[in-house]
């Protein structure tokens, strides 16, 4: 198969990466800003729950479809669109808390409507990612990813308490704004793949527009099938994604109610989470060879929750052993979602890619919802602190289970071998 990637598209990405970076700062300063407010300004957990409940909701709905649109129309005017429609929401939002007439309902709309422009971003985005990177340079290039997104999400919470200190959620709610007009510069500057180029980088003479997209869907879900272990992994993953939930969505409250902080406290303990995840993604970035990926992924996740059980027992006001519990999850976060993304992108073809990218993304994420709506609730049953030790421990033992009573441990992801196997398996696919 000829290649599209080469020296001067994996120059152009570097570009376009550069200003997604300040964009993905922008969103995760309001994320952080808005979850804050709605903790701090009703005390009630049931409300953070059901505001990620939506976000995740919206995205894991609308993430398959964005796959299939994402394989089938100009990529650059995808992101572009959605982008720009998502700017375009927030300041109607800022316009509303300037007048004094935004409230946690119209608050909840907008995490929705952000969820869904995420749910094409998303997708779109990670399928650009091999038709602009040669092969060579994927795993590298994803650990410089989650490097320097760990390097926005450790900057994001800071800037984010920073700013409440001195100015108001509307004037805050600007800086999204003004990092999409920072991103949207080297997006209109460079030349993305399109799929009609792809397809005759791939010699193939498909009409993509002849297929329904049904049937675009169940191509995504045959190529997903032909991937070994990959099923297991997504099950794994909806269950782990599950157990974590509790702690992403009252994480705000869990500080302020339990451990008696502030949002400095918060700012810091999600700082130190997010420095592990810096260390983890230069670990991922410099080594150049992972031997026997399956194996490094399990204990990796058996670490992370051993982090996550450590943040959970710390005693009250302990924000230093939060911080190592944190510092212990998000180191290998990296190395889990790098080695994972990497065998996915050499394994699907790049006019696949998008679809079951979303498809994957969907699936791993399908019981998160579930897992956001009940948080509020559970809390409430067995504390903030009780439930987060209950998943943490789940966690450990579902995932060793997985490895000792599946065939998942004899799943060859290094041999060269097995990779062009699995590529010629799904290149012959048909509706």
């Amino acid at each position: 198969m000829e290649e599209t990637a080469n020296k001067e598209t994996f120059k152009s990405y570097l570009f376009f990466w550069s200003g997604q970076l300040f964009s993905l700062l922008g969103s995760m300063v309001v994320f952080f800003v808005l979850m804050f407010w709605i903790a701090d300004e009703f005390r009630d957990p049931m409300l953070l729950a059901l505001a990620s409940f939506l976000y995740i909701l919206m995205m894991t709905i609308c993430m398959p479809f964005a796959g299939v649109i994402a394989d089938r129309i100009n990529r650059k005017t995808l992101i572009l669109i959605v982008d720009s429609l998502q700017a375009y929401v927030t300041i109607i939002l800022i316009i509303l808390f300037q007048f004094g007439v935004a409230n946690i309902w119209i608050v909840f709309i907008f995490i929705s409507l952000r969820s869904v422009f995420q749910a094409f971003h998303v997708p779109t985005v990670n399928a650009i990612i091999p038709t602009m990177v040669p092969k060579d340079k994927l795993s590298r290039i994803n650990g410089i990813n989650f490097l320097f997104i760990g390097v926005v999400q450790l900057l994001a919470p800071f800037l984010g308490a920073i700013l409440l200190l001195y100015l108001s959620v509307y004037m805050i709610l600007w800086v999204d704004v003004i990092t999409f007009f920072i991103a949207l510069i080297p997006l209109l500057m460079i030349s993305i793949p399109s799929v009609k180029d792809i397809h005759k980088a791939m010699n193939q003479n498909e009409d993509v527009e002849k297929r329904s997209f049904i049937q675009d869907f169940k191509l995504g879900l045959k190529t997903l099938k032909l991937i070994p272990g990959l099923v297991i992994l997504i099950i794994l993953s909806m269950l782990l994604n599950f157990l974590i939930r509790p702690l992403d969505t009252l994480m705000p409250l869990f500080i302020i109610e339990d451990h008696g902080g502030r949002v400095g406290h918060l700012a810091f303990v999600q700082m130190v989470f997010t420095g592990g995840m810096i260390l983890g993604a230069i670990v991922t970035s410099v080594k150049k060879k992972w031997n026997n990926k399956i194996r490094v992924i399990f204990i990796s996740i058996v670490v992370a929750m051993i982090g996550y059980l450590v943040f959970s027992i710390a005693p009250i006001g302990s924000f230093v052993i939060m911080g190592i519990g944190g510092v212990i999850l998000g180191f290998n976060l990296p190395i889990i979602n790098s080695l994972y993304q990497t065998f996915v992108q050499t394994t699907v073809p790049a006019d696949k890619l998008g679809r079951v990218t979303s498809i994957d993304h969907a699936l791993s994420s399908a019981i998160s919802p579930i897992g956001a709506i009940i948080s509020g609730s559970l809390a409430l049953v067995f504390g903030i602190q009780a439930l987060l030790i209950y998943c943490s421990v789940i966690g450990i033992l579902w995932t060793i289970g997985i490895w000792f009573f599946t065939g998942i441990r004899k799943v060859d992801m290094d041999s060269k071998g097995a990779l062009e196997e699995i590529n010629e398996k799904i290149e012959s696919i048909s509706i």
